[in-house]
């Protein structure tokens, strides 16, 4: 006979669609908001040191989006990130061991990932006054290349390891964490995000990156995504644990 108040909750139904999509809108706009905003803040505060320049971009992002993804998680959640809502939807099918994000949401969210990200990019020009322009920043080469691969399987494999070990509750900290690091130990600076890469070619600026960049950057990305979702697949099968009610606290970014 189990103690007063130990019986689990029962879980709320998903938010209507609309109320998901605004969330991941606002989200990721925001996140790009503080990519983008840190970045000129810290080339304005420290103009003479790349170095110092990069930490307090890390750090503002690494914190901004901790917080984001504890805030709208319980909403759509927090995913920001093609990539992830790819892989949420790919793990998350019947074969996969169900709950994940429905097909039909899939590219809806994908839409609104991607005019969120651009919109954070044009608001951080405006905040900071210095003009919304296409960036001209080459970040191609073959190492930032293989960065990208590495942050973004590293990134999917963190979320969905932490979801389907039920440990979704910490995602928030450890995804800031992972992204924070990433901005260091990856020669890219780890964008390892379709949205805010798209996002961050209409900022000229410290984070900026020019169009043909950003292509090379996207293809990196979805390969790393595909590596990231073929490792969690492996190492942590769905029958080890995972359910529906996890993917739905799960969210993430970067």
């Amino acid at each position: 006979m189990s103690a007063a108040g130990s019986e689990p909750r029962p879980t709320p139904p998903p938010a209507p669609l609309a109320r998901r999509l605004l969330a991941e809108f606002l989200g990721t706009g925001l996140l790009v908001a503080v990519v983008v905003g840190s970045g000129i803040a810290a080339s304005a505060l420290s103009p003479d040191d790349t170095g110092l320049q990069l930490l307090e971009n890390s750090i503002a992002t690494a914190l901004g989006l901790g917080v984001l993804i504890a805030v709208f998680a319980p909403v759509s959640g927090a995913q920001f990130n093609p990539v992830v809502s790819i892989a949420d939807w790919f793990l998350g099918r019947p074969a996969g061991g169900g709950g994940g994000l429905a097909a039909t949401a899939l590219g809806p969210y994908i839409v609104a990932q991607l005019l969120g990200a651009v919109a954070g990019a044009v608001l951080a020009n405006v905040m900071f006054g210095v003009g919304n322009s296409i960036s001209t920043t080459d970040r191609v080469t073959d190492g930032n290349l293989i960065a990208e691969v590495v942050a973004t399987a590293g990134l999917v494999v963190v979320i969905f390891a932490l979801v389907r070990t039920d440990r979704a509750a910490i995602v928030a900290a450890a995804v800031g964490a992972y992204i924070g690091a990433a901005y260091w130990f990856t020669s890219s600076t780890s964008f390892a995000n379709p949205a805010v890469t798209v996002g961050r070619i209409f900022s000229d600026t410290f984070a900026g990156i020019s169009p043909d960049s950003a292509v090379g950057f996207l293809l990196a990305q979805l390969l790393g995504g595909a590596i990231g979702v073929a490792l969690v697949a492996l190492l942590f099968p769905a029958s080890d644990g995972v359910t529906s009610d996890d993917r739905e606290r799960a969210g993430a970014v970067g």
